[in-house]
């Protein structure tokens, strides 16, 4: 059995992940002139778009990584944080654009942006491929967003569900049936 028989629907085509990457990476460009850009990214789920986002930005930046846990292996946010391994670059100055796979809940992301706003940077904003407004729990929204998506559970493209799906090189939707198991 192959994992695509798990996907109910694809919502976003390799193809279309692609032209998104490009369409944001020149709007950060832009944005971006003459600042200090540190990209930062929260592992494991946004490393796919991390990786294609940044090869579209036309600017010298640096890039580095969090390990924040807060999902366990079910499907709902625990509200919980917790840092486990943090960022190597120090903060202070710098344009701080939070890169993330999906803005779901919100409550990872306020947790971190406090934590991050703590540090001295210059500025922090945050892009995120897929955002699920439906889902909101906390006051958040993102400077940059790909797309918007129903309330479904989405894997592909770096999201998982329990470690799995993350290598499809596109977006979908996951049948029920497959995180009812």
């Amino acid at each position: 059995m192959s994992m695509r028989d798990d996907i109910l629907k694809v919502l976003f085509t390799e193809e279309q992940l692609k032209e998104k990457c490009a369409e944001m990476g020149a709007q950060i460009t832009k944005d971006y002139q003459g600042k200090n850009l540190v990209l930062v990214t929260v592992l494991k789920g946004a490393v796919v778009y991390m990786a294609d986002l940044m090869r579209h930005i036309d600017l010298e930046c640096a890039i580095d990584f969090m390990v924040v846990s807060s999902y366990g292996s079910g499907t709902k946010s625990t509200g919980v944080v917790k840092i486990v391994k943090d960022l190597d670059e120090d903060l202070s100055g710098k344009d701080i654009l939070i890169v993330e796979d999906i803005l779901d809940t919100g409550m990872t992301l306020n947790y971190l942006k406090g934590l991050l706003s703590s540090r001295n940077p210059a500025s922090i904003r945050i892009a995120t491929l897929l955002d699920k407004p439906e889902r909101r729990a906390v006051e958040l929204q993102a400077d940059y967003v790909g797309y918007q998506v129903p309330d479904e559970f989405v894997v592909g493209y770096g999201l998982d569900y329990d470690e799995k799906y993350r290598n499809l090189p596109f977006v979908g939707v996951l049948k029920p049936e497959a995180y009812q198991r």
